[in-house]
């Protein structure tokens, strides 16, 4: 059975009136799924509030320390980045990262076979020491680093389709070659980073992969590099677990991407990573929202990829 955590309280991150990373994201997912009749069929995850020792596994605690203090301070904005807050942002960031934590342990556990987690703030743009984009936390890298430590995963993958480039998942695992991250992404484009030839450093060489695209890219490209890059490093590398980090951005209509991928194209890009994950790690997949603009292409988009994660469409 496939799960899904999806708590409210994430709701409660909320910046502001215009601003595209917002509370109706979940509103706009969640209701989509009941209306389509789809969350009946899905085992319900209970979310929880990671701790300072759980985020501390991917993140310093002079940052965890510096986000309480600047949130407590009331500022509209971290001072690492370009993250803007309310006073609400670092429960609802502890309740994501706390929520992917919880889908790991029923993946772990064998309750599900893999997990959705609809949760926001996002989290691929921090780094060890730095939130940025709108992003405090890095739920997958925190993820990765659980599931190493609780679970004893030697190999994690990293499967990033975001229209932004994943910089703080590769930050952080640059150098560690227990972690193969992978991303197709827009280039040029906000953060900037991503080219072809970062491709990890000491022990981590080789374990970064990154695929730029220019504006216009859709599923031929998309697609074409998850088969003949992704797949081909994944077969190699033989990961023990999979993330996702599940950007719809790059969505065709998103406001903030220029990709062209469609929803079917979603479902391909599904398909083969439980494909490898039924392959190489006994069906252990997490799937992690990040962004997502277009509320309607965010829905449709989201059921498409959770069908798939259930195999109802199969």
């Amino acid at each position: 059975m496939t799960g899904i955590v999806a708590d409210p309280r994430v709701k409660q991150h909320d910046t502001g009136p215009g601003h595209p990373e917002q509370p109706a994201r979940f509103d706009a997912i969640i209701n989509h799924f009941e209306r389509v009749d789809l969350l009946g069929a899905l085992s319900r995850i209970e979310s929880r509030i990671a701790t300072d020792d759980e985020l501390a596994l991917a993140h310093d605690r002079s940052y965890i320390e510096l986000v309480t203090r600047e949130i407590a301070q009331a500022r509209a904005q971290l001072s690492t980045g370009d993250t803007d807050l309310c006073p609400a942002s670092e429960f609802c960031a502890r309740v994501a990262a706390g929520s992917v934590l919880a889908a790991v342990d029923a993946v772990f556990g064998g309750a599900v076979a893999n997990a959705f987690c609809v949760v926001r703030p996002p989290g691929h743009h921090a780094n060890a020491n730095r939130g940025m984009g709108f992003c405090l936390f890095n739920n997958v890298a925190i993820a990765a680093r659980y599931a190493q430590k609780r679970y004893s995963a030697e190999r994690v993958l990293i499967a990033d389709w975001d229209v932004h480039h994943g910089n703080g998942t590769q930050d952080i695992f640059y150098e560690d070659g227990s972690v193969l991250f992978f991303s197709t992404h827009q280039s040029p484009w906000y953060p900037g980073t991503g080219d072809t030839s970062e491709q990890g450093a000491g022990a981590g060489l080789g374990t970064t992969i990154n695929c730029p695209f220019p504006a216009g890219a859709g599923g031929p490209e998309i697609l074409g590099a998850f088969q003949n890059r992704l797949l081909v490093a994944a077969k190699e590398f033989k990961p023990d677990f999979i993330l996702i980090s599940a950007g719809f951005d790059s969505r065709i209509g998103d406001p903030l991407g220029l990709f062209r991928l469609t929803d079917n194209d979603f479902g391909e890009l599904t398909r083969m990573l439980t494909d490898l994950a039924a392959d190489c790690c006994g069906n252990r997949l997490v799937s992690v929202l990040e962004g997502g603009y277009n509320l309607e292409g965010l829905a449709r988009a989201s059921e498409v990829h959770l069908r798939e994660l259930s195999g109802e469409s199969r």
